[in-house]
């Protein structure tokens, strides 16, 4: 187990802290503080504890090059304004004269920004004189950056090697959440993956089919599913050439126990547009220039019922085409059921990816669940199975006892 900020002295101290600010930006101005503010219960923790704080983030992808449009400063005029009002220096460069300048001029309990790590080529590529001209502006470092951390990026972990390390409040959710549904969950156990494209998570299906007592497929991807099983979809969205792949699947599934969930009924159209005219039929009886779009009532209402059954729940995928109404509806049902058993303590439900996020607050429910992530590659190569670079830095330099 790696330290977290109970676990580390920083009064009098640098501390740098990763962070991850790439939020959206229109003409100027941030328009979604969402991962701003995950990140003030760590600042708030060190300010109090009189740490010189400094934090480094990316934004965009600037390749190497200085990019005007890509500062970080409105960013940090942002972060002022979710703490309150409170100053936020800000250095026009992460390494050299002018960041150490700043830096150097914080008193016990103030707070800097760092200009884009990616500015410089040396972040992507882990190099180490970046990495040693990075550590020489702190004293300690925290990762509070989970949804960066799958990144072996030079703030992300070597610089792990130079500081005393520690996982910042959010990362520590974070991961807690995660071990929690994955690795020790209450059981039963069960999983929502729904999206597009089974491609995307042939990785995440594969896993989770080992860990769970129960894996309900929605999206696009149940329509591969219901092809390989020889259900004629009509014209929905599908990939046929991965049939042989969902079949291992459910082999597999079938052999370790875990029961494969797939839609009773649909909701059906000619085409994925607001305002359509639409129809309820059986999966069995799609028409020929008809196209999936959602999951039917009696799906819907079949799966609220499931998540009474469970403990635990992980989700990540909405179940129909949500951005488009009245495509969003098995995917509200389901989110609101999950959400009002999560109130009243029968359920622990994690959810994340930027379209779960999307569709959680679409449906009003997201700060019912137990646990949202923000992240989205992190929290994929998470249910893939796979070690994050970041995380692995942490507790690889900093486990309890080292």
């Amino acid at each position: 187990m790696f330290k977290t900020l109970d676990d580390i002295e920083v009064a009098g101290k640098r501390v740098l802290v990763r962070a991850d600010l790439n939020v959206p930006v229109q003409n100027g101005k941030v328009s979604d503080v969402t991962r701003i503010e995950r990140l003030i219960p760590t600042l708030n923790v060190l300010l109090e504890r009189n740490a010189r704080v400094v934090v480094m983030s990316h934004f965009g992808r600037p390749k190497g090059q200085v990019v005007p449009e890509l500062t970080l400063k409105p960013i940090a005029e942002a972060l002022s304004k979710v703490l309150g009002g409170k100053a936020v220096a800000f250095a026009e460069d992460c390494i050299g004269p002018e960041a150490a300048r700043v830096v150097n001029a914080l008193q016990d309990g103030e707070v800097a920004v760092l200009e884009n790590l990616r500015f410089h080529p040396g972040e992507e590529a882990n190099a180490p004189e970046f990495v040693a001209e990075l550590a020489k502006l702190g004293d300690v470092y925290v990762n509070d950056g989970f949804s960066v951390s799958h990144r072996a990026h030079a703030s992300t972990t070597d610089i792990a090697k130079h500081l005393p390390s520690a996982a910042g409040i959010n990362m520590q959710a974070e991961l807690d959440a995660l071990e929690a549904a994955l690795d020790h969950p209450k059981r039963p156990v069960g999983a929502i993956v729904g999206g597009a494209k089974v491609s995307t998570k042939l990785e995440v299906l594969g896993h989770l089919v080992g860990r769970m007592d129960f894996l309900v497929i929605g999206g696009g991807m149940a329509n591969t599913f219901l092809h390989a099983l020889g259900t004629d979809i009509g014209a929905s969205l599908c990939e046929k050439d991965l049939a042989p792949t969902a079949n291992a699947i459910m082999a597999k599934a079938n052999d370790v126990g875990c029961e494969i969930v797939l839609p009773s009924d649909v909701v059906i159209a000619s085409r994925l547009e607001a305002g359509i005219a639409t129809d309820v039929v059986p999966v069995a009886g799609v028409p020929s220039d008809q196209m999936i779009l959602d999951l039917g009532p009696e799906s819907a209402a079949g799966l609220a019922v499931k998540l009474t059954e469970c403990s635990t729940l992980l989700w990540n995928g909405p179940l129909g085409a949500f951005e488009v109404e009245p495509f969003d509806a098995c995917t509200n049902t389901v989110a609101r059921a999950a959400a009002a058993l999560t109130r009243s303590g029968d359920l622990i439900s994690i959810a994340g990816g930027g379209d779960t996020v999307a569709a959680l607050n679409q449906a009003g429910v997201t700060d019912d669940f137990a646990y949202v992530s923000t992240a989205g590659g992190a929290f994929l190569e998470w249910l893939e199975g796979r070690e994050l670079p970041g995380v692995a830095a942490l507790g690889r330099t900093m486990r309890k006892g080292d």
